[in-house]
This record gives C-alpha cells, structure tokens and sequence, in this order.
C-alpha cells in the first residue's frame, strides 16, 4: 500500500508530505485547494507524461516521491527482483523529477526509464481519473473488463495470435498470387532478359579485369621498350649499373680494412646490390610476357562493348546486371513453382483458420459464463449505491467474422427502472450513474486485482444525499482488501473514511501553495460541516455533523450479509 506521498515545487505545491493509511482515505478540501494536482503528481509518479509547466514558477525542478509497503505483496517483490530491482524490508520508493528539458524517475534508488516506473506503478496502483467512467463507453474498454472478470484475458490474447497467424498467411497467399500473375504478364520480357544475360556468361569483376587486359595489349610495345630499356640499364651493357657496382664493392673494402667499424656498410651494399640484380630478373620476364596480340585486344574490346550495353540497360553497374539476371530467372520460376507454394499456403491457412475458429470458440464459452455472473454481481451492488432498481446486461453480438478480438462483440446494457429494457449504456446513463457503473465494476474486479491501492477521483460526480452514503459505504467495504484513496466533495463519502486528509491553500513567500492536515476529533467534525455547506464554527452545523459521522459509524456496524441481502428481501 502507498504509505506516504511525497511532493515538491509542484504546480502550486511547495514542499507537500501525504500520510495514508490503511483501509479508506480520503482526501477533501476547498475547490481549487490543490485535490486534484496531488493526483495528477501521483499520476506522474505512476509514469504518465512529464512536463516542464508542472515545475512549480520560480523553482528549478519538481519531483514526486511514494513510500510503498509491499511486505504482504510477495508476487510484486518477485517482479522487481526480475528487474534487477533490490527490495529491503518489504519497502519500495519510487521517485519522477522533472527538469526543464528533461525527465528522470528511479525506483529503490536504481535509475528506470518511464516504461519500467509505469510497469510496476501498474502494479503498485490503479488510478480511476475524474473521466475513466467515459471509458465505459467504449466497447474496447467493456470486453476487457468482461475478460478480466471471466479469467479470459490469455485465452483473448491467443485469439488475437491466431488471428495474425492467420493474417499473415492470407497476406502471402495474396502476395504470392500477385507476384505470379505479374510474372506471367511479364513471361516474355523476363525470358528475354534471363537469355541475354545468361548467354553473356558474366563473371564477378570481370569489366575490372578486362580494362587491365585492355590497357596492356593496347600499350604493348612501349611496355616491352620500357621494360628491356631499365633492365638494360641495370645489367647487360658495358655502363650498366650492376657492373659499376663492382667497382664500388672493392671501394668498400678497403674503406673496412683502414676503419672495420664500417663493416655494417657491407651488409647495406649487399642488399642494395641483389635487389638491383633481382629487378633487373623481373624486367626482363615481364618484357617475355608482354605479347602483341592484335586478335585478343579485338576479343577483348568486343567483351567490353557487350558488358557497356548491358550495365546501361539493367543498372548501371555489372553486379546491378548480374543481379537483374538473377532476379528475373526467379520471378519467371514463379510461373512454374508459385502452384505450389501457394497449395501449400492454403494447406497452412486451413489449419491456421480452423486453430482460430477453437480458440474464439473457447473464448466464446468464457465469455459467456463470464458474461452472466458479472450482470449478476453487478446487480447486486446497484441497490446499493443508490440504484435499486438497476440492472446489467453484457450482450454478446456475434460478430460478421472472426476478428483479432473473438467471435462477437461485446455492449454493456443497462436498465435503471422497472419496466424498462436494457439500452446501450452510453443511451441511458447520466454522469452519475455512469460513475455508479464504473464504482460497482471496481468493486467486483477488486476482488481479483492484485493491486493494492486504489484511487478514486472524484467518483461522487453527479451523486448526493442517501446515494452518497452508499457509495461511501461501498468503497469503505472495497478498502477490507485493498487501500483505497478517494478525493470528495460529499461529506457522506467522507464520513466513512479511516483516515480523513485536508487539503487547504495558501500562500508562502508571496507565492500560493497547497498543505494538507489529517482531520481527527473536532477538525474532523469541523471539515465534515463545511462540507455540509454550513458554518464549521456554528454548533447546529457541527451537530450534524456529528450526526452524519454517527450514522456512518452505526450503517458500519451492520453485517455484510444483511447489507448484501438479494434484492426481492429488500423490496
């Protein structure tokens, strides 16, 4: 449970620490006073969009901190240790701040990105906003809470894998369909393609290497020239350089015999001496190599004049012709081979089609016995939030065909008198009743959440006077197996509260801000009257206030049994 909330240079908040407690809290205050910024900064917390305007005017930085126990949470430590996340004493804090430009969040101390901090938020928290009872309206938002509530959220998920194995199948059977018609439209021109190609025996790099053959026979006797020329002039005449050397050798000698420190110069001599000699080799190999070939430069520029038609008709380059080649031989196999891979695709599609019509079968079934026992628990919870009469209907529609979500579609109906058929929940419910809808969905999937905290927004929306008991004494009964926080305006919800926090504004340094005070004794009784819309200070106002705070102990005290009596005994 979330024990403590802790906020700084906020919108209008300064420095801000909120004590929860077990069971039901609530959180009251004067419109404006700042109820829902602490949501919204816990909404920050939980991973929703950070923003520079939210840093509080004349601060540099904003941040949000929750203290949450989880010592009797054992599956949501096992999640943060799969995280890498350390857990000590069954305590996590997670933290958001916000700087201009930037965003960080941490939990335990360790950095997280926004996902990672949503992903365990989700776990810690389950935010009901001042506008989630609108998403009751949506048909999306209905067959997940029908699925919840069946335990059919996986046997859903494997319906939409199906569906997109499918899909995918369907796609390459169009694909593939496609491609050999247009192959087929295309069987002249590709085997035209394929036979000019393929006739031109191409090779990897070969126009490179035909230039190099080129370049040579068409310079070959100056190759030859220069090449007999410098091996000529190396060795082989009576002034070449290998025979002066000689000279030079005895030279060296004899510099050694007067100084033979100088022997190292031998060793230099000696290899300048044989790479001369070894060039001189080489020249005169090269120049036996070089052949005038008259016929092979014409073979020669003939290939290359082939291999320049091609690149400019199929690409530019010889690898583009090559590939061109390769792909149109591919494409023109289609004609042939597509027969079959397309039966084998129809053989994959049947069986992928059959797989999908079992799962949405089996979903199907869930849903359906889901279907009839949420109507069923739903019904009894209406009466007592101020709808005695009402009743839920889920209808399951059958879809046209088999989708990504299951077989059908599912609506929400709901009649809220005697005598009236069920109507599309959008078509009937009031802003109150909506939210009355929304509260009595809360409370049965609350039974299966493990979330343990639960925050409510101002779901007194659209209710007061015995309504609002009964919404308080729902929550209240809600808050046995979770912590739940509501923000109020109604002194009905906020009598049945365990723990009563206000929230007041003021200014400091000049500068509006927002405090909070838990409510005990007579401030309890104080606030309960204000909200009343009498005078905390007159006595007629704090006795009934004291009243209603009377009432809700004694309407506390009444067994579940007696308060979950069916319907027809409470008629």
């Amino acid at each position: 449970m979330l024990t403590e909330l802790r906020i700084k240079n906020f919108a209008i908040i300064e420095t801000l620490t909120l004590p929860l407690a077990r069971g039901f809290n609530v959180l009251s205050g004067e419109t404006g006073a700042g109820k829902s910024i602490i949501v919204g900064a816990l909404g920050l917390l939980l991973g929703e969009r950070a923003s520079a305007d939210l840093i509080r005017t004349g601060a540099e930085r904003a941040s949000v901190e929750g203290v949450f126990d989880i010592g009797d949470r054992p599956e949501i430590r096992a999640a943060l240790d799969e995280r890498g996340i350390d857990v000590e004493e069954g305590t996590v804090v997670l933290k958001r701040e916000i700087t201009p430009g930037r965003a960080r969040a941490w939990i335990n101390g360790t950095t997280v990105n926004a996902g990672l901090l949503a992903e365990i938020g989700r776990l810690l928290v389950n935010l009901h906003g001042q506008h989630e009872a609108q998403t009751l309206l949506d048909p999306d938002a209905q067959r997940r809470i029908l699925d919840a509530f069946a335990g059919a959220t996986e046997q859903a998920s494997e319906v939409r894998q199906a569906y997109d194995d499918l899909a995918s199948i369907v796609r390459d059977i169009s694909q593939l369909t496609a491609r050999r018609a247009e192959a087929e439209r295309r069987a002249d021109y590709l085997k035209h393609v394929v036979k000019e190609v393929s006739e031109a025996q191409l090779t990897e790099g070969e126009d490179v290497r035909l230039e190099d053959e080129a370049r040579r026979l068409e310079h070959a006797e100056e190759l030859r020239s220069l090449a007999s020329g410098i091996a000529a002039s190396l060795d082989g005449e009576e002034d070449s350089v290998l025979p002066k050397l000689g000279t030079l050798s005895r030279h060296l000698a004899s510099i050694q015999k007067i100084d033979p420190t100088l022997s190292r110069l031998q060793e230099s001599y000696d290899a300048a001496f044989y790479a001369l000699e070894s060039l001189a080799r080489e020249l005169e190999e090269y120049e036996s190599t070089v052949e005038l070939d008259p016929e092979r430069l014409e073979e020669v520029r003939r290939r290359r004049d082939l291999i320049f038609r091609l690149t400019k008709k199929y690409g530019g380059s010889l690898d583009a012709v090559i590939r061109t080649g390769d792909e149109a031989r591919v494409e023109l196999d289609l004609v042939d081979s597509a027969g079959l891979d397309i039966r084998q695709l129809e053989t994959r599609e049947r069986e992928a089609r059959s797989k999908l019509n079992e799962r949405a079968a089996a979903l199907t079934k869930l849903r359906r016995a889901g279907a009839e026992r949420l109507a069923s628990a739903v019904d009894g919870i209406l009466p007592e939030l101020g709808m005695r009469d009402g009743h839920l209907d889920v209808a399951l529609r059958p879809a046209k065909a088999i989708g990504p979500c299951g077989a059908e579609d599912v609506e929400f109906c709901v009649s809220l008198n005697i005598g009236h058929e069920a109507r599309a929940l959008s078509r009937v419910a009031s802003g109150g009743e909506l939210s009355r809808v929304m509260l009595a969905l809360k409370t049965i999937l609350a039974r299966l959440d493990g979330v343990p905290t639960l925050v409510f927004d101002e779901v007194d929306a659209g209710i007061g006077g015995r309504v609002g008991l009964e919404v308080g004494e729902t929550m209240r009964r809600v808050a046995s197996n979770h912590q739940v926080f509501a923000i109020t305006h109604l002194p009905q919800i906020a009598a049945r509260a365990h723990n009563h926090i206000l929230v007041s504004k003021g200014a400091r340094g000049g500068v509006t801000t927002a405090d909070v005070a838990v409510m005990k004794g007579d401030d309890r009784v104080r606030e309960v009257a204000r909200m009343l819309g009498g005078d905390p200070e007159s006595e007629l106002s704090r006795a009934h206030a004291r009243e209603l705070l009377d009432s809700a102990a004694t309407a506390l005290r009444v067994s579940e049994p007696e308060r979950r009596a069916p319907r027809s005994a409470r008629a």
